[in-house]
């Protein structure tokens, strides 16, 4: 059985390695085709964080006022950054196979890139969107400190996480086209699952439960830590980034395994 795993593993990344100028290709396509004919471009990575933000900041700030430790509109946009990639990067991912059906069908190659390709593109989006991070961090006088060095871990989790639903959603849905319905209902009320909105010390009772069980809070809160806030990720994000690491490596295993099916399924 391991001698199994390990032969998978290899051959996975080898694919990886020998077609990533496939994926960089895709990646390209995917990032045209989104932005083909629309006037703001990349400016949509950033309109509706801010619009967001700004409504937030009105009710957490005026209506009903909350201590987040930092200035809301810090607080309110860092978490939307982070949350937003995680949640388009799924919404791409769960449709990735079935609207390539006809590559699915007719070519090799590791059916992977699909969902890896929405990863990278909306991973651009976010980084153009956090230059506007940038600039209210210099509003604020809110300066990083050594604590920046752990953001390649945080990353590190939130990516693995990100990848190991997304390879599990495309797959689901390649079987069942109901996911894609489901996954729409679950991620808009998710983002008032996490601490996107609001600390994690506010809330209480089964919703504070639910919030503290989200892999997703521990991520958005080390986020805040190590650049915002001047403070190491707790123990609940270790034991997220682990169980997202274990998460990716039997998602990419399971949808490797599988990948041969596929196109008897599009």
């Amino acid at each position: 059985m391991t001698s199994a795993v390990a032969n998978d593993v290899r051959e996975m990344v080898t694919e990886q390695i020998q077609y990533r100028g496939l994926l960089y290709e895709m990646t390209k396509r995917d990032l045209l085709l989104r932005y083909k004919q629309t006037v703001m471009g990349f400016g949509w990575a950033v309109f509706m964080p801010l619009i967001n933000t700004a409504v937030f900041s009105v009710i957490f700030t005026r209506v009903a006022p909350i201590d987040a430790g930092i200035p809301y509109p810090l607080f309110a946009y860092s978490g939307l950054l982070v949350w937003n990639f995680f949640a388009a990067a799924l919404r791409f991912s769960v449709s990735s196979l079935t609207s390539n059906g006809g590559l699915v069908t007719k070519v090799y190659f590791p059916r992977e890139i699909f969902p890896f390709s929405a990863i990278i593109v909306c991973a651009v989006d976010s980084i153009v969107a956090s230059l506007v991070l940038v600039g209210i961090m210099i509003y604020y006088h809110v300066a990083p400190s050594w604590t920046i060095a752990f953001l390649p871990l945080v990353v590190a989790a939130h990516v693995a996480l990100t990848a190991g639903l997304a390879l599990l959603l495309a797959m689901a849905n390649l079987y069942f086209r109901d996911v894609k319905y489901l996954f729409e209902a679950i991620i808009t009320v998710g983002m008032f699952a996490t601490s996107v909105l609001y600390p994690t010390s506010l809330v209480t009772g089964k919703l504070g439960l639910l919030v503290r069980a989200n892999p997703m809070t521990p991520i958005i809160d080390a986020y805040r830590g190590v650049l915002l806030q001047h403070t190491l990720p707790s123990g609940s994000f270790y034991v997220a980034a682990a169980g997202s690491v274990v998460l990716l490596a039997i998602a990419w295993l399971s949808f490797h395994r599988a990948e041969f099916e596929f196109a008897e399924n599009i």
